[in-house]
C-alpha cells in the first residue's frame, strides 16, 4: 500500500546520505518528491539512481535565503503545493569538538545550516498547509540534541536541541489548523559522513565502546530513519504532533 499517494513533499539536504534515503522512500510510498541539495555533484549521482526516478531536484545553498527564495518559486511554477516537508539538512560542517576551540563564525554556520535553513522553508511552506488545512512537518533532531554528542561539538549539539523545541512550539501552534510537527532524533546511524568523522575522532577502542552501548547491538542503517519518517508523513499519523522519536537502538538509555 502506497500511503502518500497524491501528497507532495520537500526533502532538504537529499541527494545523498540519509536524506537521499527518505527521499526514496517517500517517493516509494507515492509521493510526489522534490529535494533541495547544494552539490551538483551529489544531484547528478543521486538522480542517475532508479529509486530516485521522479524526484525533482533543485540546486540551492540553503545558507542563502534569496537561493531558497528563488528555488521556492521554481518549484511553485512547476506546480508543487507542499502537503510534507523534512527538514533534514544539517551537520556539524567539520567545526570542532571542543568548545574552546569553536569560533563564532563556527557557531554561525552550523546555527544557520541546522536552524535557519529549516525555519526558512517552514516559513515558506506552512501558510499553504494552513489554507488547507493539512500538513506535515518532520524536522531531523539528533540524539546529539537530546543527550550530547561523544564527537560533535557544542554548536551541533545546541543546533539540534533548537530544532527540537522548534518542533514542540510548532506542533502547539499550527496543530489548530491541521499541521503536525514531529521530529525524529537519530542516533549512530553509519552515513559515509558520519564514518569518516568517526574514523577521524574516535579510535577503534572507543568505537566498539559506542557499539556496545547501544542496547540492539548494531549501529543504524539509514533506512531504520527512513521509515520512522515515512511514518510520520503519512495520515496513520495524524494523531501525533510534538513528539521526539528516538531511532538510536535504545542508545539514549544508556546516556
Amino acid at each position: 500500500m502506497k500511503n502518500l499517494e497524491g501528497k507532495t513533499t520537500l526533502v532538504s539536504g537529499a541527494a545523498d546520505g540519509l536524506g537521499e534515503a527518505i527521499a526514496a522512500r517517500l517517493a516509494s510510498e507515492g509521493a510526489r518528491v522534490a529535494v533541495l541539495d547544494r552539490s551538483a555533484e551529489a544531484i547528478e549521482r543521486s538522480s542517475s539512481r532508479p529509486e530516485m526516478s521522479g524526484v525533482h531536484f533543485e540546486q540551492v545553498d540553503l545558507s542563502d535565503a534569496d537561493r531558497i527564495t528563488a528555488a521556492m518559486t521554481r518549484l511553485q511554477e512547476a506546480g508543487f503545493a507542499f502537503d510534507i516537508l523534512i527538514n533534514n539538512a544539517g551537520g556539524s560542517l567539520h567545526t570542532p569538538r571542543a568548545f574552546v576551540e569553536e569560533t563564532d563564525e563556527d557557531w554561525a554556520r552550523v546555527m544557520d545550516l541546522n536552524v535557519t535553513a529549516a525555519v526558512r522553508l517552514t516559513r515558506a511552506v506552512i501558510p499553504g498547509m494552513v489554507e488547507r488545512g493539512y500538513g506535515r512537518i518532520i524536522n531531523l533532531g539528533s540524539k546529539a540534541g537530546r543527550y550530547g554528542s561523544l564527537f560533535t561539538g557544542a554548536n551541533y549539539v545546541a543546533a539540534k536541541g533548537a530544532v527540537q523545541s522548534m518542533t514542540l512550539q510548532l506542533a502547539q501552534e499550527f496543530g489548530p489548523h491541521g499541521v503536525t510537527c514531529n521530529a525524529v532524533c537519530p542516533g549512530a546511524i553509519l552515513t559515509p559522513r558520519v564514518e569518516r568523522l568517526l574514523s577521524e575522532r574516535q579510535s577503534p577502542e572507543e568505537r566498539a565502546g559506542v557499539l556496545a552501548s547501544i542496547p540492539v547491538r548494531r549501529h543504524g542503517r539509514v533506512e531504520d530513519v527512513a521509515a520512522a519518517v515515512a511514518f510520520f508523513a503519512s495520515d496513520e499519523a495524524g494523531f501525533i504532533t510534538g513528539q521526539l522519536l528516538d531511532v538510536n537502538g535504545g542508545q539514549g538509555m544508556a546516556s
